[in-house]
């Protein structure tokens, strides 16, 4: 089963730590709502992408870890040093939902590319496999957005997949450039309007339509962002919907 249109979930939100090591997860309600999206099948397939992360074995085992004894059957592909399957573009149309980590979007836009990986995420897309992410997995789906992926100071990335026709912001809340800097850019046309999220609210896309904010936590809200008459950024505040669970 897939979903019955294009479909993307963008988000600030990670896997729930289980409190014994930093690595030791569970699935929060994101990927509940993420399954439901891809028509809820019996034994859904997701397959993760660390490829911002260069493949990390440590977060790649921690997806496994966090959705053994469920009904989820995970799967990875992997691009360092080689790709781990045969064929990615069969793997990954093979998926319900399709999941990718943060770290480097930078790094991910350009090994993607190198793979062909860029074309078949918008196969996938247009198939309807459920594309979703946090942090890099968020950015990389838009135009282009903020990122650390050149060092501690904030930089634009403006070369996304464009699949979604926004730029985005991700840590809204939490990290003290992004706020300041998304707005500048989108002010100044470096990047087109779009949608940020706080540490815990996700974007859901049909289509280029976002539908719908959610939210695992309280007191969390995502943004739209567009420039104004005068050179500004207007921001207009998005109440999410709250998870449950």
């Amino acid at each position: 089963m897939v979903a019955d249109a294009p479909t993307i979930i963008a988000t600030s939100i990670g896997f729930r730590s289980r409190g014994r090591n930093m690595f030791d997860w569970s699935p929060g309600p994101i990927f509940d709502l993420t399954v439901d999206l891809a028509g809820r099948p019996a034994r859904p397939r997701m397959c993760f992408v660390g490829t911002a992360t260069g493949d990390a074995l440590t977060y790649s085992s921690a997806i496994y870890g966090a959705f053994a004894g469920t009904d989820v059957r995970v799967s990875q592909l992997s691009l360092f040093s080689m790709p781990n399957v045969d064929d990615p573009r069969r793997h990954l149309l093979e998926q319900d939902v399709i999941w990718v980590g943060g770290g480097s979007v930078a790094n991910l836009l350009a090994v993607w590319r190198v793979h062909g990986v860029d074309a078949i995420m918008r196969e996938c897309w247009e198939a309807g496999v459920v594309l979703g992410g946090v942090s890099a997995g968020s950015l990389c789906w838009h135009v282009g957005g903020t990122t650390d992926s050149f060092g501690p100071d904030l930089r634009p990335v403006t070369n996304g997949l464009a699949l979604l026709p926004f730029s985005n912001g991700v840590h809204y809340d939490s990290e003290q450039q992004r706020r300041p800097l998304y707005h500048r850019l989108i002010a100044d046309g470096t990047l087109p309007a779009g949608y940020a999220t706080d540490d815990g609210v996700g974007l859901v896309y049909r289509g280029t339509e976002l539908v719908e904010a959610v939210s695992d936590r309280p007191d969390a809200a995502a943004y739209h962002v567009r420039g104004g008459p005068d050179g500004s950024a207007v921001e207009t505040r998005i109440a999410p919907r709250r998870l449950p669970g």
